[in-house]
């Protein structure tokens, strides 16, 4: 007996359909069915940040979300940053301004801040730091995260 679903979804602009079992959490969906291993699991209870994705446009926990929720969904991870060979202006900030140690969080801040800017014209200190605290992060501190964050909101205006 096959207690599989089907579920089609697109990643990174590229459509995928695969068959898993209803209780698989996306995050794991993402990096044993597609491969896309940038996204992490930490915690695995939506508290560290660092398995967020793009949702349909909105930042979301891909660690309680169960893959067959996403049927149907658009997502973007990490992996759809860069583009032409070219690192996302966020993923260049942060290699400017040294903004990960270990690099676990990364992606998940990442992912975090393109939702944060994409809803914020012009944060400021105060809201950049917000906006990140839902991603914890035990190695840099922040300052140099809020470094490179504030610097591409400034390049945009």
């Amino acid at each position: 007996m096959d207690d599989t679903v089907e579920i089609a979804l697109t990643v990174n602009g590229k459509a995928y359909r695969g068959r898993c079992e209803p209780r698989k959490l996306l995050v794991d969906f993402l990096r044993e069915d597609l491969g896309l291993t940038g996204t992490h699991a930490g915690c695995e209870h939506g508290i560290c940040g660092a398995c967020t994705i793009l949702f349909n446009g909105q930042a979301a926990r891909s660690c309680t979300t169960l893959a067959v929720q996403a049927d149907g969904a658009e997502l973007r991870t990490v992996e759809g940053l860069a583009a032409d060979g070219r690192l996302h202006p966020l993923q260049q900030a942060f290699h400017d301004h040294h903004a990960l140690q270990c690099g676990f969080c990364t992606p998940g801040m990442l992912m975090a801040a393109v939702d944060f800017l994409n809803t914020v014209e012009r944060p400021t200190e105060t809201q950049i730091r917000e906006a990140l605290s839902a991603v914890l992060c035990r190695c840099t501190g922040y300052d140099n995260i809020v470094k490179a964050v504030t610097e591409v909101a400034q390049s945009r205006r």
